[in-house]
């Protein structure tokens, strides 16, 4: 007779008939914060995780895919971005890989909830470096309101905002308004906007993906979709950047930027990657082509589960 084998599983319901489950270590924190709920895990398949509202936002084995395709593509495409302006990021991974890029001078991040950055502080010793960087200034507050109060513009804004769930704290940061009024204003000329748009998978990209991919063609000349499979997601993911510029580099000028501007091996990104990155199927590229949704305050889209103020 074979041996029952027992462990202690997490499991994630990502629509109402799909749920994904990993065995799990053990669990190091759990607690909850004014926005939201919070878990630290330590799983077999993945290393230690960070969950947020009942989502996976991270993974030890495998957030460089997440955080490189968020970072370089952007900063790669700016002729020379010293400025950085971070809306989210509070693990410090985004962080992490933007103050690799040698021309960085300053890099904001502001993120909504202290006791969710103090916890990654703590926790997660990759990014230990990236919080005590000198070029680091770290804000606690609103991103919108901070991007209001603030006079001086930036070459780069970064959304790595909690994906839009119904009563979480983000959705009102991927709307049409938001982009126009608030974020389109704090770049500098040529200046360029990238931010995670949600699962993006040939049946979830219609969940949020396409949406904030239209919602941000209403507001830039140019805008470019891209995606990475992402193993402990279970999904492939998506990201959106967007300038009034063009995006005109070749993979192999990428490659020579890649070189010349950031400090060690991108373990994940190069110019191939992302030129295959940014070719999505022939199924999500018509989806894409046929959005008409734009995302409003009143309009929202929102990906499966709820967050802790529903």
């Amino acid at each position: 007779m074979g041996v029952q084998r027992k462990s202690c599983w997490y499991e994630e319901e990502i629509e109402e008939n799909l749920r994904w489950c990993f065995a799990l270590k053990s669990i190091l924190h759990t607690g909850a914060s004014q926005y939201q709920d919070i878990q630290l895990l330590d799983t077999k398949p993945f290393g230690k995780a960070l969950v947020i509202d009942g989502k996976l936002q991270s993974a030890e084995i495998d957030e460089f895919i997440y955080h490189e395709s968020l970072v370089h593509p952007a900063l790669l495409n700016h002729p020379n971005p010293k400025t950085i302006f971070i809306m989210g990021g509070g693990e410090g991974s985004t962080a992490r890989e933007i103050l690799r890029h040698w021309a960085v001078e300053k890099v904001i991040m502001c993120d909504i909830d202290e006791e969710v950055v103090d916890f990654c502080k703590s926790h997660l010793v990759v990014n230990k470096d990236a919080f005590f960087d000198p070029r680091l200034e770290l804000i606690i507050n609103d991103a919108r309101a901070e991007l209001e109060r603030r006079e001086e513009v930036y070459d780069v804004i970064i959304g790595d905002l909690a994906d839009p769930i119904e009563g979480g704290p983000c959705y009102q940061l991927y709307t049409k308004s938001f982009y126009e009024f608030i974020v389109k204003p704090k770049l500098n000329q040529g200046g360029i906007f990238v931010t995670q748009a949600g699962p993006a998978g040939i049946f979830s990209h219609t969940e949020v993906f396409s949406c904030i991919y239209n919602t941000l063609r209403q507001v830039f000349k140019y805008v470019v979709p891209y995606s990475a499979h992402i193993p402990s997601y279970a999904d492939t993911w998506g990201w959106v950047m967007a300038s009034d510029s063009p995006f005109t580099l070749s993979a192999d000028e990428l490659d020579l930027r890649i070189k010349q501007r950031i400090e060690g091996e991108n373990r994940y990104l190069d110019g191939k990657t992302f030129s295959s990155s940014s070719t999505l199927s022939k199924a999500v590229r018509k989806s894409l082509d046929n959005e008409t949704h734009v995302y409003t305050e009143g309009n929202a889209r929102f990906i499966y589960g709820h967050g802790k103020q529903h």
